[in-house]
């Protein structure tokens, strides 16, 4: 059975030694110019090659085998990488001596020396939220247009690319939140202010 677990960095995470003061920075500044680069470079290369594929190769099958390297490497490198490093966060799943497995979501202390810059978090959560979205639509078109060849690998972006967005926003939620219980509370509230609002003068 799978348990999920949340690590909120009471130790200090990935092995840094943190103090209480945060280090002084520039909103704007790019700390990581190299891991900002591939966390974009390679999810929209594998994007580009998707849609140009026809016009850089005849054959179905070197486009297919470049597109699922480029997801695994924007996989590993998200998950890895450029979470910890751009926003202080990271996920993974750990299996216990009883042999049960762990999902364990950690964030790096407000009160940490390594505070994330704006640019760099906007840059994050941009290519990790637009991109899985492409391959959702794209999955749609495949499906539109009757390509069916090219289904397994639309369905394979979608499962890398929502799998590292999910697991990042339980990081940035909190692991021991349940989204599906946000979920319900946000609807509930929005349908309470409406019947709110048209039972006003």
């Amino acid at each position: 059975m799978t348990r999920l677990d949340s690590q909120e960095a009471d130790a200090p995470l990935f092995g840094e030694d943190d103090d209480d003061t945060p280090t002084r920075q520039k909103k704007s500044e790019i700390k990581h110019p190299l891991a900002t680069f591939f966390h974009l470079f390679f999810r929209t290369s594998a994007i580009l090659v998707y849609l140009l594929c026809e016009i850089l190769s005849s054959s179905f099958i070197v486009c297919m085998v470049t597109i699922i390297l480029l997801l695994s490497c924007d996989f590993w490198t998200v998950k890895n990488v450029s979470g910890r490093l751009m926003v202080g966060l990271r996920w993974w799943n750990q299996v216990d001596e009883d042999g049960q497995s762990h999902w364990v979501f950690e964030s790096r202390p407000a009160t940490s020396r390594k505070v994330p810059t704006n640019s760099e978090s906007q840059i994050f959560w941009l290519g990790l939220v637009v991109c899985p979205v492409l391959w959702v639509i794209f999955v749609f078109s495949t499906l539109f247009s009757f390509k069916f060849k090219w289904l397994a690998v639309v369905i394979m972006g979608v499962a890398l690319q929502w799998a590292n967005l999910y697991g990042y926003v339980r990081c940035k939620v909190g692991g021991k939140t349940n989204l599906r219980s946000m979920a319900t509370n946000y609807l509930g509230s929005q349908f309470f202010k409406q019947a709110m609002t048209k039972q006003g003068p």
